[in-house]
């Protein structure tokens, strides 16, 4: 059984439109929810929550109840299953003291590694000597205790093994904090090391309110060597493409508003509340996935995408775009001054400047519309068809019908292309051109792998993996060397992303071929979603092709070699590495060796 004051606890605290909206496409009507009852077939919607009340009442069928009795109907749980699931959701740990703990959650040593990190990096932000130029930064970023209370902020010290001696001082696993990121190991050396140093920390928090991941923004304005933000690499309890920055605490707020507010980063997400705005959010160092706009779509269906000004952050926002349509959002976008954020504008303007920019947001296509037309693509037959080709991904993007049919007809008007014209180049099946990042993947083809990326050439799969966070930039360059690639355009692209891990366009020095090849990676938004496993394989493939070439090159060499005592030395070198090329890529039926592992 369960206390009488832990169920109350859980009830007070759950939101049963966020739990019933799991299971049922609520819409709001005044101050309730509505939909069509998922306990009886029905046309017309006739079953209603109320939030204020905390129950649901079918008007067709009669069913009604609070948040427990809703999840016990639906899935066919007992009283206890159902309070559990719903404290699960709400971020309270209850116990069946009844029953043993053989359902205990199997992560849950990295739920509470995570906990404890969180906890210690706080107190280091607050310690009045460690702390005090992470609390200086914060105030000069108009963060105050109080928002940083909030949202968890801590700080990671200057130091190689801080965190790590702590935890050992828990009896925590190392095994455990290396397993979700905290601890890191490199090539040199198996001493682990903190891998969170002299950084802002940002907790992540998952929809249950438990720390899934953190991210840490460096503090050293002149640390060109490390990568600016540094995330918590994919685990069992994070996957970046799933999860939204700010949501556990925003959640409420964008139901209410009816609309979301997506910026770039923690900071911008931090910042905005600071000065009012409570209904912000940010993707994870990735781009907009579907399974995040899937998360927006249960709270509203109106979002605004505050996206930084420049060129990168444009190609982002029209990303962004057209996933969010693809789950029948209505994305408008915001248009900031050149050079600025939501942060700076915020800071410099303040939030009145903001609200203004707000107010002026146009929907996705039609900004679209309006930057071809400042480009002067209309203004020439060949520029038209250019424009029609780039306006087709965000017509094809939009799934809800009357908005798709409000953009043919607006871009028909525009370009002149008939209305039949368009909606046959909507339906053909088409090789997705340079930045198009709205094409739909092809279907997959009879590979047991779920996803394309086994298909990708190993240099451009490490390549799409490093421009999806700068995590991995990181990782990268523990593992990979510039002569490991092949392909010249990719070494360029390489060592560009070592010089700046953030780069998400083409610097002007880059060789015009090499630009070319990272707007194609770039534009691809192919879902890599098993980041670990990813990135091990791509790694392991280019080490195998750099055997390759030189066990090739040495046996050139050998047959070319003059003197007995030569040839025998480039065979014998010529054999380690293909001893080495065997251990990385075992013949059929023999296993490849554990441990090679991104760092």
């Amino acid at each position: 059984m369960i206390r009488d004051d832990v169920v109350e606890e859980v009830r007070a605290r759950a939101d049963i439109v966020d739990v019933i909206g799991e299971f049922v496409a609520l819409k709001k009507s005044g101050r309730e929810y509505k939909a069509n009852c998922p306990f009886h077939e029905e046309r017309t919607p006739s079953f209603y929550v109320v939030p204020d009340k905390g129950f649901y009442k079918c008007f067709g069928c009669g069913k009604s109840g609070d948040v427990f009795s809703f999840v016990m109907e639906r899935q066919g749980m007992d009283f206890v299953e159902a309070v559990k699931h719903v404290a699960a959701r709400s971020g309270i740990e209850v116990q069946d003291v009844s029953r043993g703990r053989e359902d205990e959650d199997p992560h849950r040593p990295l739920y509470e590694i995570n906990a404890f990190a969180r906890d210690w990096f706080r107190r280091q932000l607050l310690d009045e000597k460690v702390g005090d130029r992470a609390r200086t930064y914060l105030k000069g970023r108009g963060v105050g205790p109080e928002i940083a209370e909030r949202f968890g902020l801590g700080y990671a010290p200057d130091e190689w093994r801080g965190l790590k001696e702590a935890a050992a001082k828990h009896g925590l696993d190392e095994a455990k904090l290396l397993e979700v990121g905290l601890l890191a190991k490199s090539e040199k050396s198996d001493e682990p090391y903190d891998r969170l140093r002299d950084r802002i920390v940002f907790p992540i928090e998952g929809l249950s309110g438990r720390v899934i991941g953190f991210g840490g923004r460096i503090l050293r304005a002149d640390a060109k060597d490390a990568p600016k933000y540094l995330n918590s690499p994919e685990t069992p309890i994070f996957q970046k493409g799933h999860n939204l920055y700010g949501l556990s605490w925003a959640r409420h707020a964008i139901r209410k508003e009816e609309r979301a507010l997506v910026v770039e980063g923690y900071m911008d997400v931090v910042s905005l509340a600071a000065r009012g705005f409570e209904n912000v959010v940010a993707p994870l160092g990735t781009a907009m996935t579907r399974e995040q706009a899937h998360l927006l779509a249960k709270y509203c269906s109106r979002i605004l995408l505050l996206f930084d000004s420049d060129a990168a952050g444009l190609k982002a926002t029209f990303r962004a775009g057209d996933v969010l349509l693809e789950e029948r959002l209505h994305p408008a976008v915001v248009t900031l001054p050149q050079g600025e954020d939501p942060d700076t504008v915020v800071r410099n303007e303040g939030p009145d400047a903001l609200r203004r920019y707000m107010d002026d947001a146009l929907d996705v296509l039609d900004r679209k519309l309006q930057i071809l037309d400042q480009k002067s693509f209309f203004s020439s037959i060949e520029r038209t068809r250019s424009a029609v080709d780039r306006l087709l991904p965000t017509l094809r993007a939009a799934a809800d019908p009357a908005l798709r049919d409000i953009y043919v007809d607006k871009v028909a008007k525009k370009t002149g292309v008939r209305r039949e014209t368009l909606e046959a180049e909507m339906k053909k099946a088409r090789r997705r051109p340079v930045g198009d990042s709205s094409a739909p993947p092809p279907a997959p083809g009879p590979t047991t792998a779920p996803r394309r990326w086994l298909g990708l050439g190993a240099e451009r799969k490490l390549l799409m993996m490093m421009l999806r966070g700068v995590e991995w930039v990181e990782r990268a360059s523990e593992v990979v060397a510039i002569e490991d690639f092949d392909d010249p355009y990719h070494r360029a692209i390489f060592q560009a992303l070592l010089d700046d891990p953030e780069m998400r366009t083409p610097p002007s020095s880059m060789d015009p071929v090499a630009s070319r090849r990272l707007e194609e990676i770039l534009g691809d938004r192919e879902e890599l979603d098993r980041g670990i496993e990813v990135f091990t394989d791509a790694v392991r493939r280019m080490r195998v092709s750099g055997l390759n070439r030189r066990i090739e090159n040495l046996g050139r060499l050998s047959m070319s070699a003059t003197t007995d005592v030569e040839r025998q030395r480039l065979e014998t070198e010529r054999k380690k590495l293909i001893e080495e090329r065997r251990e990385l890529d075992p013949p059929i039926g023999r296993p490849r060796p554990a441990g090679l592992e991104a760092p």
